[in-house]
């Protein structure tokens, strides 16, 4: 506005006195334009300043516009934030009453509810106690086989170094396998000498511990036999079962009440019976040394539980 105002005067001060001015006041007009111009240019300047400055400003007004956007988009999930958790606050007022109203119900039990609590507490204290008493007696038992196989490996190892002997732990029992080989002669039940040197080792072991039984299993392949009084496998583990208990009775001086004799024919393989290998593996006398029956129905009484 000032810039036009400026040129009206300027163009009207010329018009009037244009015909009646000397040649120094045309000069000074002259220079006055030329000022005029000069700001103009410096007007024009600053007017590209502010718009400029205009565009950063709608540039931001734009972006704060997003901000606000997204302002809003933040607000309403807090706001759906708040509105569940006072839901969630809701649900547990009423679970609180809910427990509140359960809690009020037990405390009606009646005398005879207080006593039938008693006696199940008792009774899972009994329990407890029926347990460790079997963790102990395990503990017992596994020391026990644990020794007894150490002692017979030892025995048995002394001058005896043969694959044809096994001694294991399995389970609550040890267990010695005999190969047939070592212990009879060939599709017989007669002892070798050489069994008698092994079972000499074992029965030292056996004397040594009055309180267990040993169990006598003879086993064989599924090869069909066919010799005078002996009728099929059957009967062939069962008579080379029996030769053992019988050498370690009367030969050993083993109490018989101690002994048992089994027989388990071609049953229960440990090989396959479709190879030699196999048959000689399955062809064996198991000695199993184990806790007497009263013994061990004696680990199992609860009057045997520790006071």
């Amino acid at each position: 506005m000032k810039l036009i105002k400026t040129f009206f005067i300027f163009f009207t001060f010329i018009g009037l006195f244009s015909s009646c001015i000397s040649k120094t006041q045309f000069e000074q007009l002259q220079k006055e334009r030329d000022m005029q111009n000069e700001e103009l240019g410096l007007l024009g300047e600053e007017l590209s300043a502010q718009m400029k400055l205009l565009a950063a400003c709608n540039q931001e007004k734009e972006r704060l516009k997003g901000d606000i956007r997204i302002s809003d988009g933040t607000s309403k999930s807090k706001e759906d934030q708040i509105q569940d958790l006072k839901d969630q606050i809701a649900d547990l007022r009423l679970a609180r009453n809910q427990t509140v109203e359960q809690v009020g119900d037990l405390t009606v039990l009646s005398q005879s509810a207080n006593d039938n609590i008693k006696e199940t507490l008792s009774q899972l204290q009994n329990k407890d106690q029926y347990i460790h008493l079997l963790q102990a007696a395990k503990t017992k038992a596994d020391s026990i086989n644990l020794a007894l196989a150490v002692n017979l490996t030892s025995e048995l190892s002394q001058g005896i170094a043969d694959k044809d002997i096994e001694v294991k732990v399995d389970k609550t029992v040890v267990f010695i396998n005999l190969s047939d080989k070592m212990l009879y002669q060939s599709g017989s039940a007669d002892i070798t000498p050489r069994a008698t040197e092994v079972l000499g080792k074992i029965a030292t072991i056996i004397k040594a511990r009055p309180n267990l039984e040993v169990m006598v299993e003879g086993y064989t392949d599924n090869l069909p036999i066919n010799k005078p009084g002996i009728r099929d496998n059957w009967d062939l583990s069962v008579l080379r079962a029996t030769s053992v208990v019988r050498a370690l009775q009367t030969t050993y001086n083993i109490d018989p009440n101690r002994l048992i004799a089994a027989g388990r024919g071609e049953y229960n393989a440990l090989a396959s019976n479709d190879t030699f290998e196999g048959r000689s593996t399955n062809r064996r006398t198991r000695i199993i040394i184990l806790p007497k029956l009263d013994q061990f129905y004696d680990l199992l009484n609860p009057d045997n539980v520790p006071k």
